[in-house]
């Protein structure tokens, strides 16, 4: 095993995190294509060419390459009409791993599994595939998503010598929602860089954005859009002033994503008015992944009230740095939250509920200190090395083996 093609058709690993259609599902490729080039496996990512700023081909570091492939018109396309362009962006993949002689295919969210489906049996590859986001999941919880997806995510599961699964939640959604031979689905679970995400000091990480005085502050880092539930955390801020905060601040990190994200921003900036706390939330733009650390350390307390989350990446990044979590009880965030132990886990969307966990950390500082100790070594389990040494094993265990053939 020498080569891997890693197929991310719909957002590039070079696009900056938090808005478009760029989260942590970038923040995944990147550092795993990395952490591979790294153990010695050189890692080509191929993605559509949506950015006229950035060459065909960048040399992130020495193993590790983005590809920009043209399909469509060259430059950004919503997502919900990228399907179109599928087999162009596959056409364009299979002539160059023709000449790089890739061992193993590794796709990205179902849009790049749809074209390394074809160019599995084209080339006799095996395929990885790891989807992120699951179209039966996000209808259990009523966001809609492109009709034929699901039934795509289910042949392209069908037909993957290995499903990369971040928890053992994920593995029951893919075996009991699409039927996923649970014989071929692995945990391996993201890692996050601890050489910056790690405790650090709050009076120091709030001098340097900036943030004045000793006032309760709160956490909201992601991509503005239905899903990620942006409107509990401002609710819950409001809420707030009932339990003897009235002074606490939220600062929201990051900007709108996908067809509904700039209705969302609207909606917002709408509840912070009719709230009244237009002084008390501050709206930053999307920052460079490992800027994000010092947010983190700023924060009391960071909010993760997604209506589905297949990992929650937001939430380890935040125990690294120390800093406990109050998360929906949804998908993979169970796996990173203890609750009572690191942080706070919600089972319901009540603002009232996320606020009566806040007040808890607010009021009894030596409860917060042992939940951001035990967060940030929790945290340490998770490492980038220890993911890329997983899958290599995976990738040499395949390169060995004849694919399995559609079901």
């Amino acid at each position: 095993m020498r080569r891997l093609a890693v197929l991310s058709m719909h957002t590039s690993p070079l696009v900056q995190p938090g808005s478009g259609d760029g989260g942590g599902m970038n923040v995944y490729v990147r550092e795993l294509a990395g952490a591979l080039a790294r153990a010695g496996i050189e890692a080509d990512v191929y993605t559509r060419a949506a950015d006229p700023a950035f060459p065909e081909v960048t040399v992130v570091e020495p193993g590790f390459r983005v590809i920009q492939v043209p399909a469509g018109p060259h430059g950004p396309m919503p997502k919900e009409e990228l399907p179109s362009v599928v087999d162009e962006f596959a056409d364009r993949v299979g002539e160059h791993l023709t000449a790089a002689c890739s061992d193993v295919l590794h796709a990205n969210y179902w849009l790049s599994g749809v074209a390394a489906h074809r160019l599995k049996h084209e080339l006799g590859l095996p395929l990885v595939s790891t989807f992120h986001t699951l179209a039966r999941v996000k209808a259990a919880v009523d966001l809609h998503e492109p009709a034929g997806r699901a039934e795509a995510e289910a042949a392209v599961m069908q037909c993957s010598d290995v499903i990369c699964a971040s928890c053992a939640a994920e593995v029951d959604q893919l075996a009991e929602l699409y039927g996923a031979p649970r014989n071929r689905i692995e945990i391996v679970p993201p890692g996050v860089d601890h050489a910056f995400f790690s405790p650090g000091d709050r009076r120091a990480a709030r001098a340097a954005l900036g943030v004045l005085g000793d006032q309760p502050l709160l956490l909201f880092v992601g991509r503005i859009q239905p899903l990620k539930g942006l409107e509990v955390a401002v609710a819950a801020l409001a809420e707030l002033a009932d339990h003897g905060h009235p002074e606490a601040e939220l600062v929201v990190v990051g900007g709108p994503s996908g067809p509904e994200g700039a209705t969302e921003v609207a909606a917002a900036g709408s509840l912070v008015a009719d709230l009244g706390l237009t002084d008390r939330v501050r709206f930053v733009d999307p920052q460079p992944h490992l800027m994000l650390s010092t947010y983190y350390r700023a924060a009391d307390v960071c909010l993760v009230p997604s209506r589905s989350e297949s990992f929650g990446l937001v939430a380890l990044e935040a125990g690294a740095c120390g800093t406990p979590v109050v998360a929906a009880a949804v998908g993979g965030l169970p796996s990173l939250v203890d609750d009572g132990v690191t942080g706070f886990l919600v089972a319901d969307r009540a603002p009232a509920s996320y606020a009566e966990r806040v007040a808890l950390l607010l009021d009894q500082p030596a409860r917060a200190g042992a939940l951001s100790r035990s967060a940030a070594a929790r945290a340490r389990d998770y490492t980038w090395s220890t993911t890329a040494a997983r899958l290599r094993r995976l990738y040499t265990d395949l390169a060995a083996t004849v694919p399995v053939a559609c079901r």
